[in-house]
């Protein structure tokens, strides 16, 4: 057993005895990767403005933008044991410590953005949010971070032995390691940051991300081949802790949910004009992008990589069904 997982549990009811007496004066923290015009940052800004709406001033927050309270793996710690009180995660991250939130980072598990949207406003959702709360983390908006798609510097990719060759950057995450290897090219785990200059070295030949990201960080000025496989829709969370979500009185949990769904629908709204925004951005610049109309091969070379998500996650193969299933 490690320190964390034997001294957590205590540590949280200390924090959360604390907050009950002092949870209206503290001002609220929140961790944000992006800036603050991005959607997200922009979406977080929106939901501690309506949540000190709420509570006429008892609750109140700032988010830190730009990552300056620390990494993603540091949030998503500290929320956990509510040193911080809430923060943007994104599912595919905290699949590591959630797993039934691992299951959204399934390749093609999606049909497409919409579906996902269905999916996580469902009760499939309200099952993933409970898995979530027993690990300390309690989702008040579920994001929109779109569909990720591959880019490079060498070449389209139209099928998967296109990637033959290829080191393509990838999230921390043995799910994405094993998707594009067993689609040919070689996965290669990377901090987000380091990936323009390894792009503009040579020390990588692609990464996959959304239109916004590629866009925003400038990777489309080093790889201009990006290819519309959408073989990822990861949801992200404003997860608040659930440390401090205990502290709360009924009414004030109940701000706290409606701030969180006002935020999520500015999130979702200002994502969707990012997204023609950042395409119409990169088009200007001369990227190439290419539909792929047949997406099966992509699809089927995934095959392995569910039956090794089944074989290690044996009780979320009904999870992993109902969203390939849900209409």
């Amino acid at each position: 057993m490690s320190f964390i997982q034997k001294f957590a549990p205590a540590a949280a009811l200390t924090l959360a005895v604390a907050l009950s007496a002092t949870s209206a004066a503290a001002e609220w923290r929140g961790w944000n990767f992006f800036d603050a015009d991005y959607p997200t940052g922009v979406a977080m800004d929106a939901f501690t403005d309506k949540l000190a709406e709420l509570s006429d001033g008892e609750l109140t927050g700032k988010t830190f933008h730009n990552g300056v309270l620390g990494s993603g793996a540091d949030a998503i710690s500290q929320v956990r044991l509510g040193a911080l009180e809430f923060s943007a995660i994104s599912l595919g991250t905290l699949g590591a410590t959630v797993d039934e939130a691992n299951v959204a980072s399934l390749p093609f598990i999606f049909k497409n953005v919409d579906h996902m949207h269905r999916v996580i406003d469902s009760e499939i959702g309200a099952q993933i949010s409970d898995a979530m709360a027993d690990q300390g983390f309690v989702p008040v908006s579920w994001y929109d971070s779109g569909a990720r798609s591959f880019y490079n510097t060498e070449r389209p990719i139209t099928a998967p032995a296109d990637l033959d060759g290829l080191k393509i950057r990838v999230m921390g995450n043995e799910i994405f390691v094993n998707m594009v290897n067993d689609m040919g090219g070689n996965g290669t785990p990377m901090a987000f940051g380091e990936v323009f200059q390894s792009l503009k070295t040579g020390v990588i030949d692609g990464a996959e991300n959304n239109y916004p990201s590629y866009e925003s960080t400038n990777h489309f000025e080093v790889a201009q081949f990006y290819s519309l496989t959408e073989h990822l829709i990861i949801p992200d969370c404003l997860c608040v802790s659930k440390v401090i979500w205990d502290g709360l009185s009924a009414e004030q949990q109940a701000m706290v949910t409606e701030a969180g769904q006002h935020s999520q629908a500015v999130q979702r709204a200002e994502w969707a004009a990012r997204v023609e925004a950042s395409k119409a951005a990169i088009i200007e610049a001369g990227v190439v992008i290419n539909a792929i109309d047949d997406k099966t091969p992509f699809q089927d070379a995934m095959a392995s990589v569910y039956d090794g998500f089944i074989a290690q996650y044996p009780d979320l193969e009904g999870l992993v069904n109902d969203i390939k299933n849900f209409d």
